[in-house]
């Protein structure tokens, strides 16, 4: 029987609306990896803690001048969004201080088991895509002649996994009541909350003007930017497709480092793109 006008109308837009949404989410992807290949050596310089800490006040400083959300009553009718603001917080934290110990790559490809275990979660049928999706993580997480790692670092990372799933469930739940780029507005200053008392953690003096200003500068490019380009990339693609497809952004983190730090990618890590794309394309194509 063939489908009606509307109907196929209709997945035009699905379809539409999901090749909308991932590329969205590739514009984050991109914001986030070249914002830490960037920031790394101010946050080398002053503390990871405190770097993060800063970069949460001033992107929470920037969406509230600019979206001016009424803060307090918002934060009472939805208490999600404060889950969403600490989801935030643990989730860059806890990337930044495993990046401390572990290479780039591993770290993000421990990251990235948050998404799948989400994206297995929301499918468990459509398996095959997050299984080719972590083979292609493995290779593009190896380091040198072998993958290096420690407990510490390891937790970091775990840490950072587990928030990012739960920071897409809350994000996409913040899209669906309409509280759009306000809801990340108001979150990100609970986020800058729960991330000031790690200020202390790190010794050494105060960041110069200077460094504020490109921390404050960068702060644009990670996490404010990504953080509403995903609320909308989530309001256009199933959670399925978009937890599959941040699986290529080791494969950004590669070509990052290639193109900022002049580290040539290895054929093991060629191959890995290769398969992470793949299981992206499957993906964006069930969804």
């Amino acid at each position: 029987m063939s489908s009606s006008p509307i109907d196929a109308d209709g997945r035009r837009r699905g379809a539409g609306g999901t090749l909308a949404g991932a590329g969205l989410a590739l514009s984050s992807m991109c914001c986030v990896q070249f914002g830490a290949s960037l920031s790394m050596p101010v946050a080398q310089s002053i503390g990871v803690f405190r770097a993060t800490a800063l970069r949460l006040a001033f992107a929470a400083l920037i969406l509230l001048l600019w979206r001016r959300p009424s803060l307090l009553p918002a934060l009472r009718r939805e208490p999600a969004l404060v889950l969403l603001g600490l989801a935030m917080a643990g989730m860059l934290l806890g990337f930044f201080a495993a990046l401390r110990t572990l290479p780039q790559g591993l770290t993000v490809a421990v990251n990235l088991l948050g998404p799948l275990l989400l994206a297995w979660r929301e499918d468990g049928r459509r398996w095959r895509w997050p299984l080719l999706a972590l083979i292609g993580i493995l290779a593009l997480s190896r380091h040198g002649e072998r993958w290096v790692a420690d407990a510490a670092g390891l937790a970091w990372a775990a840490l950072s996994a587990a928030c990012w799933a739960a920071y897409i469930v809350l994000l996409r739940r913040a899209g669906r009541t309409g509280g759009g780029g306000d809801g990340v507005a108001l979150a990100l200053p609970v986020a800058a909350l729960a991330a000031a008392p790690w200020v202390w953690l790190d010794g050494g003096a105060w960041p110069q003007p200077t460094a504020l200003l490109r921390l404050a500068g960068l702060s644009l490019l990670m996490p404010a930017l990504p953080y509403l380009l995903e609320l909308e990339a989530l309001r256009r693609m199933p959670a399925f497709s978009f937890s599959v497809l941040m699986s290529l952004e080791p494969a950004i983190a590669v070509l990052a480092g290639a193109w900022l730090l002049g580290q040539t990618p290895t054929p093991l890590q060629l191959a890995g793109m290769s398969l992470a794309t793949a299981a992206c394309l499957g993906a964006l194509r069930d969804g």
